[in-house]
C-alpha cells in the first residue's frame, strides 16, 4: 500500500495545545495551493521508480485545517494527483475538518469531488472544554456539524481529547455516548499533552490553567476502552476505534511500516529505508517550490532506527510485535535484546506473547509508549 498525506497549513485560531505547523493568516493561501500541487506532481518518479507501487490507495488532507481551503483548492491537489499517478481503484480519501467549517454546501461538494472520509476534530461536546483549548468551534457547531456530516458521509471518525483538568469520569462519559449517539463508526482519543513551546504550557506555568494529571488521563482512558469496546468497537491502535469495516487504512499503513509521499511545509515522508521532511516554514517552502527544488531533509534509517520504529508503531497496534520479523530483518542480537528487556513487563502482566506475536495486555496499554522506548535498542 502506498499513500500521499498533504499537509494544509492553515488555521483559524491556535489551539491551546497545539504544535503542529500552521499560519493563521490565509495571506499565501493561494500560492500555497499551486505550489501544494506542483510538489505533487514534481515527486512522482519516487512512486514510478518503485517496483513494489501499485498505485496510491490513501489519500489525506491533515493540517493545520484542510476544511480551511475552498473546494476548487482541493480539487486542484486531488486532479494533481490522478494526473500524475496511478490511483487505486476506490481510494480512501480523508479530509481533516474543523466543526465551524463543515456546512451542508460545503459537505455536498466535498462528497461530489471524491472525499470519501472525514476526519472531525470535535474534541469535546462541553462549552467549557472548548473555550479552554481555544477551539474555534461551539458545543452546537459540534453537534450540528455531525448531523449534516452523516446525512452526506458514512466513512466518518471523530477526534475526542480526555484527561482535560477539571473533566469528571461522568463529563468524559457524556462526551463518548454523545458521539456514541450519531452512529459514527470510528473515533480516535488523545490524552491532552503538553509540549514545550505552546500557549497551554505557558497558562500551566503561570497558574491559570491546572497541569493534567496522568492519572486521570489513565481513568479516562480506561473509560473510554470499557464503553467502546461494549459498543462493539475494536482497539485496533492505542488512540483509535473502529467498527470492523472502518480501521483508518491510511493511519493503518503508517503503523505497519508501509510507503508513503507527505507534501508541504512539515510533512514527512518514508520510502522503507530512509525518511525526509519538508521544511517547517511557508515562505522557505513556497521560494523553494518556486525554484523547483524539494525542500526537505533526507535521514537514511539504520538498522537500530528501523528496529526501534517497529518497536514504537507494532506495539501500539492489535497486531503487536512479531518475534520472527524481528530475526528475520534484524538478527539474531535483536532478538535476544528484546527478549531480555521484556521480561520485567511479562512478571509485571504489562505484555504478553502468544504464537510469537508481543503484545500488551490490557493493563499495560496505557502505558505502551513508555514501554515502546524501554525495549529500544541502544547503541550503547
Amino acid at each position: 500500500m502506498s499513500g500521499i498525506y498533504i499537509h494544509i497549513p492553515f488555521c483559524k485560531q491556535a489551539c491551546h495545545y497545539c504544535d503542529f505547523h500552521f499560519s493563521t493568516s490565509m495571506k499565501k493561501k493561494d500560492e500555497m495551493v499551486l505550489a501544494l500541487a506542483k510538489e505533487i506532481q514534481m515527486r512522482k518518479s519516487e512512486f514510478e521508480n518503485d517496483p513494489e507501487f501499485s498505485g496510491v490507495e490513501t489519500i489525506y488532507f491533515g493540517g493545520g485545517t484542510p476544511s480551511r481551503l475552498q473546494i476548487a483548492d482541493l480539487r486542484l491537489q486531488m486532479d494533481s494527483i490522478y494526473k500524475n499517478y496511478k490511483v487505486a481503484e476506490n481510494p480512501e480519501i480523508t479530509l481533516e475538518a474543523n466543526p465551524d467549517d463543515l456546512s451542508e454546501e460545503y459537505l455536498i461538494a466535498l462528497s461530489e469531488i471524491g472525499i470519501n472520509r472525514l476526519s472531525i476534530g470535535i474534541q469535546s461536546f462541553f462549552e467549557d472544554d472548548l473555550q479552554m483549548m481555544n477551539r474555534a468551534h461551539n458545543s452546537a457547531e459540534a453537534k450540528k456539524c455531525l448531523e449534516l456530516a452523516t446525512q452526506y458521509f458514512d466513512n466518518i471518525s471523530l477526534d475526542l481529547i480526555y484527561g482535560i483538568p477539571a473533566m469528571s469520569n461522568e463529563k468524559w462519559k457524556q462526551n463518548i455516548e454523545t458521539a456514541l449517539s450519531f452512529g459514527i463508526p470510528h473515533i480516535s482519543s488523545y490524552a491532552l499533552t503538553v509540549e514545550p513551546k505552546t500557549a497551554l504550557n505557558k497558562l500551566i506555568q503561570t497558574g491559570k490553567i491546572v497541569k493534567p494529571k496522568d492519572e486521570v488521563a489513565q481513568e479516562h482512558f480506561e473509560i473510554l476502552v470499557e464503553i467502546l469496546e461494549a459498543n462493539e468497537f475494536i482497539h485496533y491502535e492505542l488512540s483509535n476505534f473502529g467498527e470492523s469495516t472502518y480501521f483508518s487504512k491510511n493511519n493503518s499503513a503508517y503503523w505497519l511500516g508501509k510507503k508513503y509521499i507527505g507534501i508541504g511545509p512539515s510533512a514527512h515522508s518514508y520510502n522503507g529505508s530512509s525518511r525526509s521532511w519538508n521544511v517547517s516554514n511557508n515562505s522557505v517552502y513556497l521560494k523553494s517550490i518556486h525554484e523547483n527544488k524539494l525542500p526537505s531533509e533526507v535521514e537514511i534509517l539504520s538498522k537500530t532506527d528501523r528496529y526501534n520504529e517497529y518497536i514504537m508503531t507494532g506495539l501500539r497496534t492489535m497486531w503487536g510485535i512479531s518475534l520472527y520479523k524481528i530475526e528475520l530483518e534484524f538478527g539474531k542480537e535483536y532478538l535476544n535484546y528484546l527478549e531480555q528487556h521484556l521480561q520485567k513487563f511479562i512478571d509485571n502482566g504489562l505484555v504478553s506473547i502468544e504464537n510469537h506475536i508481543l503484545k500488551t495486555t490490557k493493563k499495560g496499554k496505557f502505558l505502551t509508549d513508555g514501554i515502546a522506548s524501554d525495549l529500544f535498542y541502544l547503541n550503547i
